[in-house]
């Protein structure tokens, strides 16, 4: 009598109720993501038209301090990652970057010259680095690969959330009290409020800890990380030189017209519409590959930029920010995801050293964005344009999917 075949260890039935899966520690370490930028977005959202024409600071300068902070961000991400996959732990590392952007909110509290607003901003974002490789491995690891990317997109979606309530908060105080100094005060200090509560809220989730390897040196983690991931470092190091800071197309629309608390409104809305985008991408990209999703988003921001060329209306404005929406909600949570599949086994490491190369890349970025704004703003955005459009066609090239882990 014969047996009957065996089944196979994954259906697609089964295949669907695994992608349909979320872990509920997504949606808590999405809700910190929320309150934190419920916090930092109700000062983003304001800060580079402040800086420049509140405070007096220059647009070159707008660029030089933007493009610190991005590095700033990104400067502890390789010793945070490294460290987290030495020792194993992620809840203490996500923690301490948590708590340090949370200290930093305090400068603003005490100064808002142009010298304490440049302090803030930069340091503030050194926190962001140190927190974001641990949380990032975190994630993965509580979200099996048949539904990461939805998972990655519904937190993104959340933390999203806050940065389009963050920008309303703003805009109900500037529109009720005015564009004054002390009403800035009062923001900066409402801002604090969630940015505390975040941080207790994550100290009430348990730790995923992940394999340690603790005699494992900075060279010796770096020569085990995987092949296919290192070959995407190499387009994802030239889009980062496209991808200068969002303060550049807020200055754009108060350019084409749009006033202080329109440019507010302005910036939920990119953010609204990133929180619909997110888990919608995700979905797609667990079904079709993440690789398509990924150019997507470079082919996407390519068409941004050339459109921010010729753009000179109010509505042209609209439609870039609904569009940039969807481009953010696939570079910033789609690339985690991808990397999750590139690097199963040192998660907080890739994630460290992507974010290092990035984030060092941006730097250059807002320099000449900075520069190039000086001269033409069209600049700026022609050269973001044709840099998408190579890193296209070197992601293409050396299809790092194809390489794959070890």
């Amino acid at each position: 009598m014969s047996l009957p075949p065996a089944k196979s260890p994954l259906t697609p039935a089964s295949a669907e109720a695994r992608r349909a899966r979320l872990h509920p520690d997504v949606l808590k370490l999405g809700l910190v993501s929320f309150l934190t930028d419920l916090s930092s977005e109700m000062i983003f959202s304001v800060f580079a038209v402040f800086f420049t024409t509140v405070a007096g600071a220059s647009t070159a300068l707008l660029g030089l301090i933007e493009g610190l902070a991005d590095f700033s961000a990104s400067s502890l991400n390789y010793l945070a990652g490294w460290l987290s996959d030495r020792s194993g732990r992620r809840k203490w590392f996500a923690t301490a970057g948590y708590g340090f952007s949370t200290l930093a909110k305090m400068i603003l509290l005490v100064s808002s010259s142009i010298a304490g607003l440049a302090v803030f901003r930069v340091i503030e974002r050194l926190g962001k680095g140190f927190r974001g490789p641990p949380r990032d491995a975190w994630l993965s690891s509580i979200a099996v690969k048949e539904s990461r990317g939805y998972a990655f997109g519904v937190h993104k979606a959340l933390d999203k959330s806050g940065a389009v309530l963050g920008p309303l908060v703003a805009y109900a105080l500037l529109k009720w009290l005015g564009e004054s100094a002390s009403t800035y005060s009062l923001l900066f200090v409402v801002a604090f409020v969630p940015a505390v509560i975040s941080v207790v809220v994550l100290t009430r989730i348990p730790d995923q800890p992940g394999q340690p390897h603790a005699r494992e040196s900075v060279r010796e983690n770096w020569q085990q990380l995987s092949a296919g991931f290192k070959c995407f470092l190499v387009p994802a190091g030239v889009f980062a030189l496209a991808y200068f800071s969002l303060g550049f197309l807020l200055l754009k629309a108060h350019g084409v017209g749009f006033g202080m608390t329109d440019v507010v409104l302005l910036y939920a809305l990119f953010n609204g519409v990133c929180v619909v985008a997110a888990p919608l991408v995700g979905k797609r990209g667990d079904k079709v590959g993440r690789s398509r999703i990924v150019v997507l988003g470079y082919a996407l921001y390519g068409a941004i930029n050339l459109w921010l060329v010729v753009a000179g209306s109010r509505w042209e404005m609209v439609g870039i920010f609904c569009l940039y929406g969807v481009f953010y909600a696939i570079e910033d949570s789609q690339s985690k995801a991808f990397i999750a599949d590139l690097e199963p086994e040192r998660r907080a490491t890739a994630v460290g050293v992507y974010n290092f190369v990035t984030g060092g890349l941006y730097l250059p970025a807002s320099l000449v964005a900075g520069a190039l704004w000086t001269v033409a703003p069209g600049l700026a955005f022609g050269l973001a344009a044709v840099l998408s459009v190579a890193a296209i066609v070197i992601f293409l090239l050396v299809r790092p999917a194809a390489v794959g882990p070890r």
